[in-house]
């Protein structure tokens, strides 16, 4: 029963970091373009949007998490919160380094890791999920490029939409598909935080998704005002219309994809139609290699942190087989080593040519 209590306190200590870290950043655009004025009055509408999205359609990605990638017999109360300490131990580790995981991301990766521990996953499942993280941020770097070609003869066209009247219509339309973004972000992060909860009975859907939502919602509130003024400040180039459109993309493709039940990351869609936006305004030199560099890392990184972690703590605290975890330590600490090593040969190489002399 403690367990249970458990792991009820850090599923919901991970809705608000699921809120305060990535979910907030929803109203960026309607914020950062001074559609809405006040930060306090852009936090409280994301959270009101984020708690409909979770009451309303957070079902079907608690269902994946919770029944969809594993066995739901293996989840018990000892397994689910290995699931989320794991998760909740990358997104930590994550945050100390400054590296932006993505929660969808990393909860399918610890669920993965259960299985992989237990030898009992859905790979069928497995596979369709990550195929979607690879086609939807692709998609919404189509669908960016093409709707900012459309803008630009727009522009052309019609320049009365500079003017203060059509300018308040279009802050309109981004605070609309701000809340649109901030509902898709409800929709489908909440499955992350409570779907191994309600995958073992746990605690029943609907009560999942309520309180999961409010806890998002909270950490929004109260965690997620430095995340909306630095998203804000990126924006900025954009206009109305462009900015508007970007979080019309991240909206329809991340509410499609949970209405089928898959999770998705909504920090890269919306990155790779910020990309679509730039480079059909000014080419393709317009993309940032590094950009496209940190999505690629952030997505091969994120699952497989917390499918290490999981896998480990299964091994450690469920099969009691020390010898494992032991292994795993040493490759982890190896590959630490190595990566520090090429990066020491690599800045004396640099010396070395940079003045003329070695070791």
């Amino acid at each position: 029963m403690i367990i249970t209590y458990i792991a009820g306190i850090v599923a919901l200590f991970f809705a608000m970091n699921i809120g305060a870290s990535g979910a907030a950043a929803a109203m960026s655009v309607a914020y950062g373009s001074g559609a809405i004025q006040s930060r306090k009055k852009a936090l409280l509408l994301c959270a009101i949007a984020i708690l409909l999205g979770a009451v309303i359609g957070g079902s079907e990605v608690a269902k994946t998490i919770g029944t969809g990638i594993i066995p739901q017999a293996l989840l018990t109360a000892k397994v689910v919160l290995i699931i989320l300490v794991s998760a909740a131990i990358s997104l930590f580790i994550a945050n100390l380094l400054g590296i932006p995981l993505s929660t969808s991301e990393i909860t399918v990766g610890a669920v993965v890791g259960v299985g992989i521990a237990e030898q009992a996953l859905f790979v069928n499942n497995i596979l369709v999920i990550v195929s979607f993280w690879v086609i939807v941020p692709v998609v919404g770097f189509t669908l960016a490029f093409i709707f900012g070609k459309i803008i630009a003869i727009v522009n052309k066209k019609y320049p009365q939409l500079k003017e203060k009247k059509a300018q308040r219509i279009l802050a309109v339309f981004v605070i609309i598909v701000g809340f649109l973004e901030a509902f898709s972000a409800g929709m489908n992060n909440v499955g992350n935080a409570i779907g191994p909860l309600v995958g073992a009975n746990l605690v029943s859907m609907t009560t999942g998704t309520i309180v999961g939502g409010i806890f998002i919602a909270a950490g929004v509130l109260f965690l997620g005002g430095r995340v909306l003024q630095t998203n804000a400040k990126k924006i900025t180039r954009f206009t109305l219309l462009e900015g508007g459109t970007i979080s019309s993309i991240g909206a329809t493709l991340v509410i499609l994809a949970s209405i089928f039940g898959i999770p998705v990351p909504l920090t890269q869609v919306t990155s790779t139609a910020i990309m679509g936006i730039g480079v059909s305004k000014k080419g393709k030199n317009q993309v940032n290699n590094k950009v496209i560099s940190k999505i690629i890392k952030v997505w091969l990184v994120s699952p497989v942190v917390s499918l290490v972690i999981s896998y480990g703590l299964m091994k450690l605290f469920i099969d009691s087989d020390v010898y494992t975890v032991i292994v795993l330590l040493s490759v982890c600490l190896a590959t630490i080593g190595i990566l520090s090593l090429i990066k020491t040969i690599q800045q004396e190489n640099r010396s070395y040519y940079e003045n003329g002399e070695g070791i």
